[in-house]
């Protein structure tokens, strides 16, 4: 716990995603009253549906040298892992404009630069939330797998493993015998698998959020439903947010509602260029898989986690905006991809499909820190698909930042004021 600059300071974090309540959990515990509002239940949206996955070693941008070649393969392929519809690429051009920027080699030097100092303590960070509430059994540390045909189809993403060597990832080799030895039930298509031992997972996403959002009313802050129509300034500064109930005053506002924040930022002149990565997953209660790690396919990037409920399968994402409507083939090709991996995996009782909007910018990095031309504002959103793992880190950088002494944090490389 840090000293606070304003022992009275009243805090309205907007979104109850992971990362808002992982916001509202270090706020609270530094000694600020803290309110985080939300329409939905807290962890209900994305937050509840991911892969499980806490990837502190995830440094590479989903930009990379070389992106410009699998385009037209987004368009065309109506089953490729990454899916844009053609009716929505002209709406996304300027956002892929970006995203192709973004790709130059210098660039995904700093991208990666700042997610590993993001992210490299996730694991611990998450770890030391869920003691403090009780509920270490949330998370398992047993790695993740990552499955390949060969060394040819390894050398493919042969960039996103570089950078994951060059942060200190510790990184294992199984090849043949070896992979299916260790990880029985494997298809024999895949004969080299790359292993990081020392990853986390959750083993219930939405609970494990639920927990977070516990332990802020256990500190003394409440979780209101409801919406934010807007954020209300007064003297160049913000002061709180608009609801259909009244105006909700505040000291300082955390900008933390996922997908929907570019909305709330637009009227104060700032146009961020945010994406909803709308991610699936269908979940098979009885898989009969020995599976004690994350198992990803890298030819379909599709994640096979063991959880409390089953084996959830993720992955598909598409670039589809806000109200167009699930498309439920994406279910049909995750239950593909679960027979492509393990042949044998029985899909008795799969329970339907989900499709939940991930914050995604063209750059792979979030938004986080203090708005410079609105004091009182700050930012927590657009962490992709690597918001549980953020999430944990992110609250602790901010409410350091917020509530303790003057902050030597950097937060340039997260700024809002990037996209000027």
């Amino acid at each position: 716990m840090w000293p606070m600059q304003n022992e009275t300071s009243r805090v309205i974090v907007v979104g109850a995603g992971v990362v808002g309540l992982a916001v509202a959990w270090h706020l609270a515990r530094g000694g600020a009253s803290v309110t985080v509002l939300d329409p939905e239940e807290p962890g209900s949206g994305a937050s509840s549906g991911n892969a499980g996955a806490i990837s502190s070693s995830s440094v590479a941008p989903l930009a990379m040298p070389g992106i410009l070649k699998q385009v037209p393969g987004m368009l065309l392929k109506a089953d490729g892992a990454l899916r844009i519809p053609p009716t929505y690429f002209p709406k996304l051009v300027p956002w892929l404009a970006r995203f192709l920027a973004a790709a130059r080699p210098a660039r995904v030097e700093e991208i990666a630069d700042a997610l590993a100092f993001l992210q490299g303590s996730a694991v611990e960070q998450h770890r030391a939330m869920l003691a403090e509430e009780g509920a270490p059994e949330l998370m398992r540390e047993t790695g993740q797998l990552h499955l390949y045909f060969d060394d040819a189809h390894l050398a493919k993403d042969a960039g996103g493993w570089a950078l994951r060597r060059k942060y200190g990832q510790k990184i294992e080799y199984l090849r043949g015998a070896a992979l299916h030895e260790f990880q029985p039930g494997l298809s024999p298509q895949y004969q080299l698998g790359v292993l990081m031992p020392d990853l986390g997972a959750s083993t219930n996403p939405r609970r494990h959020a639920e927990v977070f959002a516990r332990g802020v009313r256990r500190m003394g802050g409440q979780i209101l439903h409801g919406r934010a129509l807007a954020l209300t300034t007064e003297g160049g500064r913000v002061t709180g947010v608009s609801t259909p109930e009244g105006i909700m005053r505040a000291d300082q506002v955390v900008l933390a509602a996922g997908a929907w924040s570019a909305e709330l930022l637009r009227p104060l002149g700032y146009r961020i260029p945010l994406e909803s990565q709308r991610g699936y997953h269908v979940v098979l209660p009885k898989s009969g898989l020995d599976l004690p790690r994350i198992v990803v396919a890298a030819d379909r990037k599709a994640f096979i986690s063991p959880m409390e409920m089953g084996v959830r399968v993720a992955g598909t994402v598409e670039f589809g905006g806000l109200t167009r409507a699930p498309d439920p083939r994406r279910a049909a090709f995750l239950m593909q991809d679960i027979k492509r991996v393990f042949p044998a995996a029985s899909t008795e009782g799969a329970e339907g499909f989900w499709m939940g909007h991930r914050p995604c910018l063209p750059d792979s990095l979030p938004v986080i820190g203090p708005v410079k031309s609105w004091p009182g504002l700050w930012c927590a959103f657009g962490h992709g698909h690597l918001g549980l793992t953020g999430s944990a880190p992110t609250g602790a950088l901010l409410a350091r930042a917020m509530l303790g002494p003057k902050p030597n944090t950097d937060f340039s490389a997260f700024a809002p004021e990037r996209f000027a």
